[in-house]
């Protein structure tokens, strides 16, 4: 009998259970351990499941999990083979763990050793061998033929080539199982299981190139630059011998020397190898392929990415003055060996380096090493110590570079990010990522050594304590380590400073490295001094200009004005002194790793800056007008030169900047200054600014700085302007008014009652309390004239490049006929020839005669890619059936002749239109035809509708006198035509009659068809077709032509011979049409075709098909998405390359926890609210129905009968924020390359007969186009968690293996946690592991060994670190998981990816920039608001920043990285804790000190979703200004403010914090107004004004108030929102979006969010406590309890806004009376409506906010909530208390000067007590400080009650609580009588009760405020109790008084109503069902 097997089909496991291999043996000397695990228990009955072979214990999973799978899968066929790879697996689990200490591992081995019991005596029976090895020879040769008979096919089909996997997979561990059992070894086989593994070449796992034996026939293996590439890295000839490196067989490649020579990991190894070939191979086809050189060479190649790798090496070489370690010999091929060893080991550094892959220049001082230790091993250099040959210092065992080099500098990384502290550590107190790759900036990096010393400082990660208690603690700790008794303690020293030599031992800590990230506001001054110092010394020669009343600009050089002006030099001295103290201060905690030279630089910069400051006003003061003039003869310009000492000076003092100023203008040279290691340069450059590695040379070209300085001037000049002649001019009359105004009384205690002082000190106050808001806005309004510039500058630019060019379907269809040809131009690589003609841009349309001559088959090429995007459409739910086949385009060949036939829907009711022209035409046939030609679309229907009848007329009339007779009629039609006689021939009034005719004629063939037409009814169907034929006949013989009796004429013959056969016979004769007998007059039914079917069908579409086919597609995302992609086709975009020969590149999605995929469970609950499934439904309704059709279902119901709920979950979850969404959009990007490789393929036959078809048909080809795509794109998805997942039987490791089934070329990364058993202990090892899907299954392909756990800084930026290695290709696009891409845009990657070759100014560009599209604004209006705010920030934002600001940088995706520039730079993110919160912005300001370059392109966009909900927004806004405000005091501002010159760190400065810290600017102007105003009220100096000074309004006062609503009511963002929607849109619907938006309270929106920035804007600079806060990707709309509301709100707006109401009221109450209303309307606008936005915002914008049943259940909870007491482990959504505490987070890692400062601020609040008491009617107008005393006795008779009360409640509310009753009655009648008694003795009014709760309440808070901030010093004490107590009742308070309007508010059902129709208007413009979304009921 035959023992040929048969490869199984992997098997279906349920879903407790994954399953797969393993092997054991039973002939083995080990045979009796086997015996001992089964003999001793009792047999079973055999059940024959698969094992689970999933859920593993994670030290074992990777090691037996094969053997098990394996086992599972040959179990149905082989029941033996299955036993023996299961007992091979146990015992491999047994000897990695023997004393199952490892979690899990005891189960584990129980339940597998239970399973191989009752499977021992079952199997043996059904062995057909008579030993397990025979067995296992027979089984494992029967897969090995197998394996060699298929291996070299190529046309395998999908299921052939999963069986062929199979069968590799199982030959691979049956040869392992058999070589241990037969090896004899026992458990030393075991051990040395991975040389066996390595031996057997049957499955070798792979990523994309199957670099084993078993690979070579694969399609991917057989391109010429792969295999170039592979002969290149298998070079190995003149190596050292293996001998060297104790190996005994010759190196495979250079990367298993280099293995072997430095010791790396083995998976390292083979990751980076495929890397190298990769990259070498897309170099190589891309180099020019000379006639005289060979293409394999490589030379070319490899000098490419030479030149790349090891740029910033050299580079840092250059700069610490050392040569490079990169030695190549003469030799050419040597040569070439060299240079791949030398970028294979980079490689192979960067791969192990883990986390520090963050530290670019630590990575060059490893390689340097390396490098000079490679060189000696490769040029056999000899030790002159030893005498023997050079080896590597940490060479030779496994891991080996991991443990001695990687991981000593990881522990250094994680200690130091420890002392983080979670971000509430001081960040000058540790070391982050940028200090520790800083200190190789410095030469004393090389004091490190190779091999490093590890006492060396740099190690040392405990900070030194010099105080007296911490040098105790230092020598007692010394003497501990030096194991010295107490005796000899005393003998060796008297207690005294410590010495040098007792510290040695303990290292010194080296502290930060050039920069410290000090909190402070001062850190903005200091960042951009020169900015400041500008605008500080504009405002001071404004002021004195404002002062002498100049009108011109002229005027100032008029002698005494100009010498005024001059004195803002003096002030220029003091604000250089300020700056060269701060940076003493703030760099102290540098001074240990500081040169000495910048000491004494800093030094001498802050002596020269104090010398000034006392020079210059000496010399301004004493030669205030004096000069020394001389004359001169003749009349020139000069005149008279007359200047005085002080000029001189000034003079001198500018020398430094116009040294500037003229490289500013020259900035090549600047350039070269700055980047040049010559003496002379270095030392001119080290007075500016220190030198540093990065920041050097980042100067753009001529013409780019002259357009952002032309931008800057025109902004600069229209400010200066503005503020002049608005804000600072009408200031100063009232200010010489009110300086002349003398003081009488106060309305309050005087504090200085000396006459004299009041008159100095009362002017300047009234002068300062007006102007601070104005110099406030002064400071602000320029980001407002940035905005206005950006709006006009931006949309200019987008009208020059076509932005909007089609932007509504008729305009789609007026330009459609011109798409081909664009298409061509753009995205169809061209011939040489035509790559030779030029382009015409700009305002010229393209020129689209290209193609023409070499390309004939274009217009093909544009009707296959088009029916793919339609059909794209189609898959995802975005247009119908019926819309699909409006909008395809037919493929025939007479497309490859230019002939296309449009889509109908461009078509729509043109046939009708032109019979109905025809039909009443009075003329000429040729008039006929201009007009109808008028319309290309008509002509074109007319013509395709008379070329398809006569086409399916030929085919279905088959009747020999029925053929001549059509022939007939149609050569008299086409006669007339020629003879332009058609009119005269024919009568064109029936025309319309034909037209029924046809449709009845048409739709009975369809009818008709051989699928639909049932048998009985043939011969019916047949009558009625020959009825329809006859009626068309007689219609067009008998009414329609004039000549028809010339028709009739060829039927003479036959009835001539019907005469002869009499009557009888001529009435049975069949009539024309007929089939009679054996004879057919037409072919009915009609032939089956494909083809012919679609032909019939678009022939009735055009002949039916009404106006309204105009308006498709329906779905508005579809029209958007067609417009776009046709407008992009006409901007300027490169050529596209070949497949073959463009950049390949890779996408890196990085994933924690989110959704994958919504779960059957979770699409039908309906917990918060509605079901997702539920309100997809009514958000998504017509592509549900699309949906519904596309399954062949009616309703949900119907879909859960027939089993489609997989179908029903990935519609949904595409509909949402989920990675299946984001992973299926981005392998649209294979998808397009594999059409586009079709396309540059394959010949006019294959793209006639389709892609679709020509890939399942043609195998080798479709081999090719996957092994084209896998070269050239990469898609990893970073899941972090997926191996946690795997283990805990998470269903969200599922839903991402069937992603990577779904889609087998994706990769997913994760890493993996797992103790491993050491020395009988477990310890956590971690590991980065990358997989894909085989057969089913996740297959490991790489494990790399990390020297710890992986996230020890921001979250997201380790996770695509570690995953950064996995990737490929020369391009890296990052893209987040709320995401999405469309097939459309995936086309035009290969166009995008040019942009890296060209020259952008002075380099190429190193990130380029795409465009967003937001998805989620199209339902609710915050939705819509935050998506046009995002909108124009992505879009007219950027594009201006990108050019020609020059200040574009990196934010967040989707960016396309120059991969190769950034790896070795960096990363594409930054890490370190707190400070890189926001880490994508990192990427861009690093690349831009590193001199790389950003771009914005627009001709390709990407979808992108956000938050919809105001908390989601609200956290997002707040994750954004808590990321700005750490950037505000990182080292990459303060490095870029200080090394761009002065205009483009203008654009840095405006764009980046500027815009944050303007908003802050802007609010901090409000309250200084309004506490101005509240102090003169109060104090009684307003009536002074107004009756002495006679100063009522003033007009800068207004002015600034209206600057700052601008900004307030979102107007920044509004104005480039208008000028996009218009641009893109048309301004009218600009127009009329933001009226609607203004409707729908937008600006309640904008302003509400303005609290939001510079809330946490504000606190984070001055107090930390940045966090990332995880807002959510709900779908549903949901309603936010108040309680959570209160939670979010509370400090951040409430506080403010109930402030700013208090300031308002009380500056009403007691304001002057002749001071007009209007104006205090008119001034106090948009306060009030800022504090009460702040108030009523979240209320308005919450869903069912005014709901009675959902009012009463949040007062319910809000009740709860307050009173619940906190403790450990309650949440802060639980308890008040714990939320307080939580919220005071922020206050416990902040340092003394800001506790001080928040005292200081809190100080405020006191203002109103000390105002007020002096207006109560009780003081009787006396203004002694008792009164003031007195009140101070009130409050704290007000708190003794309160505490009184609290204490009673404490005592007696629960056992006695009728006493507790009791006793407030008490305390309530006491207060009332002291009223009463008050009232009736001192005149005690109600005023005064409302005013003493306006003076005494913010005195509360103030109190609390301060409280808080000495938090550390009374807590535990009575006063802190007391102080939570009264915040408790603040809280309280604040809650009733918000929530009593809502609840009276819902009383009324219209405000319910209103609310939900400004809320969700878009829904119900698009007529969606959004009522039963926010009622929560679920569909029927």
């Amino acid at each position: 009998m035959s023992h040929e097997i048969v490869p199984v089909d992997p098997i279906d496991v349920p879903s407790t259970s994954y399953s797969r291999p393993i092997l054991a043996r039973e002939d083995s000397p080990e045979r009796h351990d086997q015996h001992q695990y089964t003999r001793s228990l009792t047999f079973r009955e055999h059940v024959s499941e698969p094992f689970d072979s999933e859920r593993l214990p994670a030290t074992l999973a990777s090691e037996i999990q094969r053997f098990l799978r394996i086992a599972n899968l040959v179990e149905s066929e082989e029941p033996r083979i299955a036993y023996l790879c299961r007992f091979h697996a146990f015992e491999i689990a047994h000897h990695m763990d023997r004393n199952s200490t490892g979690r899990g591992v005891r189960q584990f081995k129980t339940s597998l050793l239970q399973r191989l019991e009752q499977d021992e005596e079952f199997t043996v029976i059904r062995r057909k061998e008579k030993s397990d090895v025979r067995e296992l020879k027979r089984v494992y040769h029967a897969y090995k033929e197998y394996i060699i008979k298929h291996a070299a096919t190529f046309n395998l089909d999908h299921s052939q080539r999963e069986k062929l996997v199979n069968a590799r997979r199982i030959a691979s561990v049956l040869y392992e199982v058999l070589k241990t059992v037969t090896s004899g070894a026992g458990p030393q086989a075991i051990a040395d299981r991975e040389s066996i593994r390595a031996k057997s070449e049957f499955y070798v796992p792979y990523n994309i190139l199957p670099l084993d034996r078993g690979g070579v026939h694969q399609a991917i293996m057989h391109l010429p630059e792969i295999k170039a590439a592979v002969a290149i890295v298998r070079n190995t000839r003149g190596l050292p011998p293996p001998e060297d490196f104790q190996r005994h067989q010759p190196f495979v490649d250079l990367f298993e020397f280099l293995q072997y020579a430095f010791g790396f990991q083995s998976g390292n190894v083979a990751n980076q190898r495929e890397h190298m070939i990769l990259l070498l191979s897309n170099t190589i086809i891309r180099q020019p392929q000379k006639q005289s050189s060979q293409p394999k060479s490589g030379d070319e190649a490899v000098d490419a990415l030479m030149k790349k790798f090891f740029k910033n090496y050299t580079s840092w070489c250059k700069f610490l003055g050392r040569k490079n370690n990169i030695r190549l010999p003469c030799v050419k091929k040597e040569a070439l060996q060299y240079k791949t060893l030398y970028i294979g080991l980079y490689l192979l550094i960067w791969g192990e380096a883990s986390n520090l892959r963050f530290m670019p220049e630590c990575l060059c001082y490893i390689f340097h090493q390396m490098a000079y230790e490679l060189h000696g091993v490769l040029a056999g250099d000899v030790s002159m110590i030893t005498g023997e040959k050079v080896v590597p210092a940490y060479g030779g065992g496994n891991e080996t570079f991991l443990e001695k080099v990687v991981t000593p500098i990881y522990k250094v990384i994680e200690k130091e990010a420890e002392k983080n502290k979670n971000g509430t550590a001081d960040h000058s107190m540790w070391r982050n990522y940028d200090d520790l790759n800083e200190f190789f900036w410095s030469i004393e990096c090389f004091e490190l050594g190779w091999p490093m010393r590890p006492e060396h400082d740099f190690f040392c990660v405990e900070q030194l304590d010099t105080s007296k208690p911490g040098r105790w603690r230092e020598k007692f700790r010394f003497r501990k380590e030096t194991k010295k008794t107490d005796e000899e303690m005393e003998d060796d020293e008297e207690l005294g400073p410590i010495t040098e030599e007792q510290i040695k031992p303990t290292q010194r800590w080296l502290g930060k490295t050039n920069f410290v990230e000090i909190r402070s506001f001062w850190q903005i001054f200091r960042s951009f001094d020169r900015m400041w110092s500008f605008f500080v010394l504009s405002l001071q020669a404004l002021i004195i200009m404002a002062c002498h009343d100049v009108g011109s600009p002229l005027q100032i050089f008029n002698a005494n004005i100009f010498e005024d002006v001059m004195s803002i030099f003096i002030t220029s001295a003091f604000l250089k002194l300020i700056k060269g103290i701060l940076d003493i201060i703030f760099m102290w905690k540098t001074r240990t790793t500081m040169p000495i030279n910048e000491k004494k630089k800093q030094l001498g910069k802050l002596g020269f800056a104090a010398m000034w400051t006392i020079i210059l006003p000496v010399l301004y003061s004493h030669s205030r007008r004096k000069y020394i003039c001389y004359f001169t003869s003749y009349k020139t310009w000069l005149g008279e030169w007359c200047f005085s000492p002080y000029m001189v000076a000034v003079t001198i003092y500018l020398t430094g900047n116009a040294v500037e100023l003229v490289l500013f203008f020259v900035p090549a040279i600047s350039k070269y200054i700055e980047t040049s290691n010559h003496r002379i340069f270095k030392t001119l450059y080290w007075w500016g600014q220190p030198r540093l590695f990065i920041g050097r040379g980042v100067q753009e070209t001529q013409i780019s700085q002259f357009k952002y300085t032309f931008f800057w001037i025109l902004v600069l000049l229209t400010k200066f302007a503005f503020s002049y002649a608005f804000e600072i001019k009408p200031l100063i009359e009232p200010t010489r008014l009110i300086m002349k105004v003398g003081v009488r009384n106060y309305e309050w205690h005087e504090i200085f009652p000396e006459v004299c002082i009041k008159n100095l000190l009362f002017p300047p106050l009234i002068v300062k309390s007006n102007a601070a808001a104005i110099v406030a806005v002064y400071f602000m309004d320029t980001q407002i004239w940035y905005s206005v510039f950006c709006t006009i500058f931006g949309g200019l630019y987008g009208v020059l490049h076509h932005l909007g060019e089609i932007r509504t379907l008729g305009m789609l269809r007026g330009r459609f006929h011109t798409l081909p040809s664009a298409f061509n131009a753009s995205l169809i690589p061209h011939s040489m020839k035509d790559e030779r003609r030029s382009k015409q841009r700009g305002f010229f349309p393209f020129n689209f005669c290209r193609g023409s001559d070499g390309q004939k088959n274009s217009m093909a090429k544009f009707v296959l890619v088009w029916n793919q995007v339609i059909n794209s459409f189609r898959t995802e739910d975005l247009i119908s059936n019926k819309e699909l086949d409006l909008m395809t385009m037919p493929m025939s060949s007479e497309v490859l002749s230019g002939i296309i036939r449009w889509p109908i829907f461009l078509l729509a009711n043109k046939f009708s239109t032109a019979l109905s022209i025809a039909k009443d035409f009075n003329g000429k046939d040729e008039a006929l035809y201009r007009r109808i030609r008028r319309d290309e679309y008509m002509y074109y229907a007319v013509k395709e509708c008379y070329e398809s009848l006569k086409y399916i007329l030929q085919i279905l009339v088959i009747g020999d006198l029925e053929k001549k007779i059509i022939s007939g009629i149609i050569n008299e039609i086409e006669e007339s035509i020629r003879q332009t006689n058609l009119l005269e021939e024919f009568k064109l009034k029936e025309l319309p009659t034909l037209h029924k005719k046809c449709i009845e004629l048409v739709q009975l063939l369809i009818e008709g068809s051989e699928e639909k037409l049932p048998v009985e009814k043939i011969e019916e169907q047949h009558s009625k077709l020959v009825k329809a034929l006859q009626d068309i006949f007689e219609l067009v013989t008998n009414d329609m032509m004039v000549h028809g009796d010339r028709i009739l004429d060829l039927l003479e013959p036959l009835e001539d011979s019907e005469e002869d056969t009499g009557i009888f016979m001529r009435v049975i004769e069949p009539q024309l049409f007929e089939s009679y007998g054996e004879r057919r007059c037409i072919h009915f039914p009609l032939p089956d075709s494909t083809s012919l079917s679609e032909q019939i069908q678009r022939f009735l579409l055009l002949l039916t098909v009404k106006d309204s086919a105009m308006d498709i597609p329906e779905n508005l995302d579809a029209r958007r998405r067609i417009s776009f992609f046709a407008t992009s086709l006409f901007m300027d975009m490169p050529d596209a390359p070949k497949v073959r020969n463009m950049m390949s590149f890779s996408v890196l999605t990085p994933h924690y926890q989110e959704d994958i995929n919504f779960s059957t469970k979770e699409l039908h609950s309906a917990k918060s609210s509605v079901s997702i499934i539920f309100y997809m439904q009514k958000i998504f309704p017509d592509e549900w129905k699309n949906f519904l059709e596309r399954m062949g279902c009616e309703n949900l119901d119907a879909l859960k009968r027939e089993g489609k709920e997989e179908e029903l979950r990935n519609w949904a979850s595409f509909r949402g924020q989920t990675l299946s969404r984001t992973v299926r959009g981005m392998m649209y990007c294979r998808e397009a390359l594999k059409l586009q490789a079709f396309l540059d393929m394959a010949d006019d036959e294959d793209i006639l007969e389709g892609y679709d078809d020509v890939e399942r048909s043609n195998r080798p080809l479709a081999a090719q186009l996957d092994a084209l795509a896998d070269m050239k794109f990469t898609y990893v998805v970073s899941c972090q968690m997926f191996g946690a997942q795997k283990s805990a039987g998470d269903p969200h490791a599922q839903d991402i293996l069937d992603l990577m089934i779904k889609y087998p070329s994706l990769r997913v990364a994760y890493v993996e946690e797992r103790e491993e058993i050491v020395s009988d202990n477990p310890e956590k090892v971690y590991y980065s592991i990358l997989v894909k899907a085989v057969n089913g299954f996740d297959q490991e392909i790489y494990r790399v060994k990390l020297p710890g756990p992986p996230n020890i800084g921001e979250g997201k930026p380790e996770n695509q670190n570690h995953a950064i290695i996995f990737t490929r290709g020369e391009a890296l696009q990052t893209i987040d998981m709320n995401q999405d891409n469309y097939l459309e845009e995936a086309f035009k990657m290969r166009n995008l990816l040019q942009e890296f070759l060209r020259n952008r100014g002075r380099r190429p560009p190193t990130i380029l920039g795409l465009r967003e599209h937001i998805f989620t604004g199209s339902v609710s209006s915050l939705a819509w608001f935050m998506s046009y705010q995002e909108t124009s920030f992505v879009t007219i934002g950027q594009r201006l920043l990108a050019n020609p600001l020059r200040v574009r940088f990196h934010y967040g995706h989707p960016d396309v990285f120059d991969r190769i520039f950034h790896i070795t730079r960096g990363g594409i993110s930054k890490a370190s804790r707190t400070i890189n919160l926001s880490e994508d912005v990192f990427a861009g300001y690093n690349t831009t000190l590193r001199r790389g370059c950003i771009t914005y392109n627009e001709y390709l966009q990407v979808g992108k979703g956000r938050d919809v909900g105001l908390n989601q927004i609200s956290k997002f806004e707040a994750k954004v200004a808590n990321g700005n405000s750490e950037q505000t005091i990182s080292r990459d501002i303060y490095r870029l403010g200080q090394r761009f010159d002065f205009f483009r760190m203008l654009s840095c400065y405006f764009t980046t914090i500027g815009f944050y810290f303007s908003s802050l600017i802007s609010v901090i102007g409000i309250y200084i107004y309004l506490y101005g105003q509240l102090y003169l009220v109060l104090s009684g100096l307003q009536k002074t004004l107004i009756l002495e000074a006679k100063v009522k309004n003033i007009k800068s006062l207004e002015t600034a108030l209206a600057s700052q609503s601008f900004l307030q009511l979102g107007l920044l963002t509004g104005l480039p929102m208008v000028m996009e929607i218009g641009l893109e849109k048309g301004f009218l619907i600009a127009f009329q979006d933001f009226i609607l938006m203004q409707l729908q309270l937008a600006a309640f929106f904008f302003t509400f969010s303005l609290g939001t920035k510079t809330h946490y804007f504000g606190r984070t600079i001055l107090h930390g406590g940045a966090k990332y806060r995880p807002t959510g990707r709900k779908v549903v709309v949901f309603h936010a309890n108040f309680s959570e509301n209160y939670r979010l709100y509370s400090r951040s707006h409430f506080i403010k806004g109930f402030e700013l109401i208090i300031l308002l009221v009380v500056y009403e109450l007691f304001k002057h009376t002749s001071q007009s209303n209007m104006a205090y309307s008119f001034i106090t606008f948009s306060v009030w409506f800022m504090s009460l936005t702040w108030l009523c915002a979240p209320f308005l914008f919450n869903p069912s906010g005014f709901t009675w049943e959902i009012i009463v259940g949040d007062w319910r909870d809000w009740n709860r909530w307050i009173k619940e007491q906190g403790g450990i482990g309650i949440q802060q959504d639980k308890s008040w208390q714990s939320w307080w505490n939580d919220e005071q987070a922020h206050l416990r890692g902040s340092g003394v000067g800001a506790r001080i400062l928040e005292i200081i601020l809190s100080l405020r609040f006191f203002l109103y007590q000390y105002g007020l008491v002096y207006h109560l009617d009780i003081t009787q107008s006396s203004t002694n400080i008792i009164v003031y005393a007195l009140s101070w006795v009130v409050i704290l008779a007000t708190f003794l009650t309160v505490k009184a009360v609290d204490l009673g409640r404490q005592l007696f509310s629960t056992r006695k609580h009728l006493v507790y009753r009791f006793f407030k009655v008490f305390v309530f009648v006491s207060i009332l009588t002291v009223i009463i008694t008050l009232s009736n003795i001192c005149h005690l009014s109600i005023k005064d009760l409302i005013v003493s709760c306006l003076a005494f309440l913010p005195t509360g808070w103030g109190l609390i405020l301060i409280a808080q901030a000495v938090r550390p010093k009374i807590e535990g004490t009575s006063l802190w109790e007391f102080t939570e107590v009264l915040a408790r009742a603040y809280d309280y308070g604040m809650g009733v008084v918000l929530f009593a309007p809502m609840a009276i508010l819902a009383w009324l059902p219209i405000i319910s109503a209103f609310q939900t129709r400004f809320l969700f208007n878009e829904a119900f413009n698009r007529r969606l069902q959004i009522q039963p979304i926010l009622a929560g009921k679920k569909k029927k």
